[in-house]
């Protein structure tokens, strides 16, 4: 879990934006999110599934859009 220090002189705002900004940064949250729900076996497979064709869709595209053939 992420800390900060309150130095002299902060006000409470400046603290938790800093607080929130360290939290963001190490994922706390969304690794939160992501336990809230049980999820099945075969759900996580076809997520996963699902994640990979579209990573490979992306590395295959090579980031530029394809011409169009007209």
């Amino acid at each position: 879990m992420p800390g900060i220090f309150v130095r002299d002189g902060d006000s409470f705002e400046v603290a938790l934006k800093r607080f929130k900004k360290l939290v963001e940064k190490a994922g706390t949250l969304a690794e939160v999110r992501k336990r809230e729900a049980f999820d099945r076996p075969p759900v996580k497979r076809k997520k996963k599934e699902i994640e990979a064709r579209k990573n490979r869709n992306k590395r295959s595209s090579g980031g530029r859009p394809s011409r169009k053939s007209y």
